[in-house]
């Protein structure tokens, strides 16, 4: 079975009726539905931080959905460790010039790890650093 990286803002747009890319995060759900997803607890916890500041029933919501994946067998949440910590602020401190979040060294510290070369994302910094991000189109 092949095999594709969730990133936070997959999770956000599949979740957020308002976020501008929802209805195509849906159709990428669908054209990706026999593929088998990872993600890490670093990104469940970016998702959950990023739900933070919004009423309490979204929140639930948020919640709800991290219970469902880590419950599911379609999805493999990779757990957070002092060793996935360690490998992503070891790429971390190697792209200084970058910009990138730590909870993305520590993504594609586990994709290299996992031998994943595809990522449900639009953020860029993954394919600098020679992923697929799914959600780019090419050229931007």
């Amino acid at each position: 079975m092949t095999a594709v990286f969730a990133d936070t803002f997959y999770w956000i747009a599949l979740a957020d009726f308002f976020d501008t890319s929802h209805s195509r995060a849906l159709a990428v759900t669908a054209s990706y539905a026999s593929l088998y997803v990872v993600t890490t607890d670093e990104v469940l916890t970016e998702y959950l931080n990023y739900f933070g500041d919004r009423p309490e029933v979204v929140r639930q919501k948020a919640a709800e959905s991290v219970h469902r994946i880590l419950s599911s067998r379609a999805f493999r949440v990779v757990s957070q460790s002092r060793s996935s910590f360690l490998a992503g602020l070891e790429l971390y401190a190697a792209r200084l010039d970058k910009g990138y979040s730590l909870t993305d060294c520590i993504s594609m510290a586990t994709m290299r790890r996992e031998g994943l070369t595809e990522v449900l994302t639009e953020d860029r910094h993954f394919e600098q650093e020679g992923f697929r991000a799914l959600f780019r189109d090419p050229g931007t």
